[in-house]
């Protein structure tokens, strides 16, 4: 038997590499014989680095600039071509991610992009010809502009004074200089992996949607989302076009400024990882299915890696097992995507502060325990 096993992370308790490594331990106590292939997945999101990185692409780290400015070790990964080409691997939440920061009111507004464009420019100086941008877990509402300062760009208000970093200072902008932008980014292939089709500005843009999560009070959203609107005025007026379209809003904007200064395309992000990592050649070669994250709930469902995996594999007639910290959803609602059993951590932990405590022990039990009940 040929088992595909090809989590996401298990948020807050596993990486998706160590909950492969976990749920691998359990399959090959139920099938001592099979060959167990541990491949994490990610949907565009935290854990796209790491989906690369187990797929062969080289990681390296370099230091950058933080989301409010204390520096920050950022990993990133290249991988070249036979052609020439190289492909990066980057994202946001590794230079400008939450994580790095106080979710405040104060730090909402201060939040900026700046060294995940440091590290765009270090791929660009290592020979990348594409870059691929994962945009979850972001610390900015900035629009994308910090990184783009990185890059070379300089917004100036009325006094024809560089703006400060920051979301809260978009509002300020009235053009931008681009004398000093790097010329690559019109060269350079950039794929933004998005799953929300949020715009950037309005009642379902980026700052009232987003930004209580990144510590933003009521006015500091109001600020955040008239700063968005002003900067995508100013992106219109520099480049004629509209980056107030579905998805842009994601990141805290961050696509917004790709979108007006190079050709960057907005793809979903479990396809465009799956791509890269060359996901498809792994499930023509499997009998066997199985998936999990931390959370199967409603969100799940929407397309996110595990239920996205499980479609592919359901078109392919491959069975699914699914083995998950918690589950919410039912197994008519798995059942739709081609699972054929579940198991949940909690189902064999003491309590949830357990579960998560112990995460890959009860994952090599949950895995073995559905295993034999399936």
């Amino acid at each position: 038997m040929r088992i595909l096993i090809a989590p996401d992370k298990f948020k807050g308790s596993l990486t998706a590499a160590q909950a492969a490594s976990a749920i691998a331990e359990g399959a090959l106590r139920v099938y001592p014989d099979a060959v167990a292939t541990q491949f994490p997945v990610a949907d565009g999101g935290e854990g796209t680095l790491e989906a690369a990185v187990a797929a062969g692409y080289e990681e390296r780290l370099n230091a950058v600039v933080g989301p409010i400015l204390a520096p920050v070790g950022a990993a990133w990964a290249i991988r070249k071509d036979a052609f020439g080409g190289a492909t990066a691997v980057i994202e946001t939440a590794q230079a400008s991610g939450l994580a790095h920061m106080e979710p405040t009111p104060a730090n909402a507004l201060r939040a900026h992009s700046y060294g995940c464009g440091q590290l765009i420019a270090a791929a660009l100086d290592a020979g990348a010809t594409e870059i691929v941008l994962g945009v979850g877990g972001s610390a900015m509402s900035d629009g994308g502009s910090g990184a783009l300062r990185a890059l070379g760009l300089k917004p100036v208000d009325a006094a024809g004074n560089v703006v400060p970093l920051g979301g809260g200072s978009l509002v300020d902008v009235v053009d931008v200089d681009v004398s000093g932008l790097d010329p690559r980014l019109a060269s350079v292939k950039f794929r933004i992996a998005v799953d929300v089709q949020n715009p950037l500005f309005g009642s379902e843009g980026a700052a009232h949607v987003f930004g209580p999560q990144k510590g933003a009070d009521a006015d500091a959203v109001e600020l955040l989302d008239a700063g968005l609107r002003n900067w995508a005025s100013v992106l219109g007026q520099a480049t004629g076009r509209d980056v107030n379209v579905p998805g842009a809003g994601a990141a805290g904007g961050f696509p917004a400024s790709f979108l007006a200064f190079s050709g960057a395309t907005l793809e979903g992000g479990f396809a465009l990882v799956a791509g890269l990592t060359g996901l498809a050649g792994q499930l023509a070669e499997a009998d066997l299915v199985i998936t999990g994250e931390g959370s199967m709930d409603s969100q799940s469902l929407t397309g996110k890696a595990p239920i996205a995996l499980a479609d592919a594999a359901r078109e392919r007639g491959i069975p699914v097992i699914v083995v998950a910290g918690r589950i919410l959803v039912t197994p008519e609602d798995l059942a739709e995507h081609g699972v054929v059993a579940a198991a949940q951590l909690l189902d064999v932990a003491s309590s949830p502060e357990d579960a998560v405590a112990n995460a890959a022990k009860y994952l090599t039990w949950a895995t073995s325990q559905v295993l034999e009940g399936a």
